[in-house]
């Protein structure tokens, strides 16, 4: 992928220059003649289906914008895969066949920058910057450009079984540090004789993606690169305390085998075996569809934080990030769909309640007005009377740990970084290991990264 990549940056530089359009007025509607008969093309991971819902919505309410226009979805296995078919789509010159709007998090933007092909919003944005909540827009705002319309900017929080912490009389507030999270864990593998893991770990995928890039990693002020761009993993001490509170964990059975978003996680899950989940708040979501013979039990709070460090989980971005496909003819209308989706109350109130029926994704908005909402501070009969959503905001305001730094060399990095992860799982090799041959591979593979 790197070589697509490397390619087609040489290819584009000179040649293609960013394009930035859009109505600087987000409420202007515009004609049929601006958004002619088409389809506009939207490319995600996850659900995707979810989009289309909203889309009816937008469009009854406003039908004579361009009412020949089709929304058509594609779901992608990763984001990488996608921005890989954008690329081999670029190099062979068929710019009609890429999609109008691909999701992407920081490192996908940070991948695609030098392609020049995404289109800058920062003309579109600069009114109304000061109606969304403040650090919504920075992991898409790079080189005093704005690569990406946020969907969702969601905390690291920490899912508990709180009939499981009642049961053993352990208190659920000891989990504010990572020191206390641990004491938890050996309470709960005392207590039950064995019989109740902390949390739970894939041996085959996600350890590093989940505990590491987007939990521990950034928490501990973690460092792959220094500043420099040179390889500092296997000497930066927040590497050290990350994997090393990790392998703790892993190293006294406190953790449950099994596999990510499949469904023996869950299986285990309802039958009790798993008691907290340190994760993204995206896991709503899926304890809500499968774990429901433990609905009403569960409760959420703010991450553990490091005694050492004392900030709170990092926020993970998805964005909308648009596709210059000389010309993306429907620039002004997905930026007009975009703002519709995050401000229009009633909209996006109506959507969020039919997505939490049918147990599916959603999540808070990021307007003040809408966040400030009623409907946002709730409960949730999920979450035993808790409002879910008033958590997961004050989780996002909690002192988060800012993300770590990114580069274009960060997708290769994962791939070896994680491979090492996953024969430390396997116990294939030391968690010390581990750091010393990421190093080392890093360094010969990658050697310095590139900004």
């Amino acid at each position: 992928m790197k070589k697509a990549f490397i390619a087609l940056s040489l290819l584009m530089i000179g040649l293609f220059p960013v394009m930035a359009r859009g109505s600087k007025d987000p409420s202007a509607g515009g004609s049929p003649e601006a958004y002619p008969a088409g389809s506009l093309i939207f490319w995600s991971t996850g659900q995707p289906n979810a989009e289309p819902r909203y889309w009816d919505s937008f469009w009854e309410r406003n039908r004579d914008i361009a009412p020949n226009v089709k929304f058509e979805t594609e779901a992608l296995q990763t984001m990488a895969a996608g921005q890989q078919k954008i690329a081999m789509y670029a190099l062979s010159g068929d710019r009609a066949s890429m999609p109008d709007v691909i999701v992407l998090d920081i490192v996908g933007v940070t991948q695609m920058i030098s392609t020049g092909l995404l289109l800058d919003n920062k003309d579109f944005l600069a009114p109304v910057m000061h109606e969304f909540i403040d650090g919504v827009l920075s992991d898409y705002t790079i080189g005093g450009k704005i690569y990406g319309l946020p969907e969702q900017v969601r905390p690291q929080m920490l899912f508990y079984n709180e009939e499981i912490f009642k049961k053993y009389n352990i208190d659920p507030a000891m989990m504010s540090t990572f020191d206390g999270y641990l004491e938890a864990g050996r309470l709960l593998k005392q207590r039950s004789n064995g019989q109740v893991f902390l949390s739970y770990v894939d041996p085959g995928t996600f350890t590093w993606r989940y505990y590491g890039r987007r939990g521990l990693m950034p928490q501990a002020n973690a460092r792959i690169w220094d500043s420099q761009g040179n390889v500092v993993i296997g000497s930066d001490p927040g590497t050290k305390l990350a994997l090393g509170f990790f392998d703790k964990l892993h190293r006294e059975g406190l953790l449950y085998k099994t596999t990510m978003l499949q469904p023996p996680i869950f299986e285990a899950t309802d039958e009790g075996k798993i008691a907290t989940f340190y994760i993204g708040a995206f896991w709503d979501e899926w304890l809500r569809r499968n774990c429901t013979a433990t609905a009403g039990k569960w409760r959420v709070m703010k991450a553990p934080v490091f005694s050492e460090r004392g900030t709170g989980g990092a926020p993970v971005a998805n964005g909308w990030c648009l596709i210059d496909k000389k010309p993306n003819k429907y620039t002004g209308l997905i930026q007009k769909y975009w703002y519709d989706f995050q401000t229009n109350i009633n909209a996006r109130n109506a959507w969020s309640a039919e997505r939490e029926r049918v147990n599916g994704f959603y999540c808070i908005p990021l307007s003040k007005k809408l966040v400030d909402d009623p409907f946002w501070k709730a409960p949730s009969n999920y979450y035993g009377g808790q409002s879910f959503f008033k958590a997961e905001s004050d989780s996002l305001g909690a002192n988060p740990s800012p993300n770590m730094p990114l580069t274009s060399s960060d997708t290769e990095a994962d791939a070896i970084i994680s491979a090492e992860i996953e024969k430390y799982v396997a116990g294939e090799q030391t968690m010390a290991q581990a750091i010393a041959t990421m190093d080392r591979e890093l360094k010969l593979k990658i050697g310095k990264a590139v900004p």
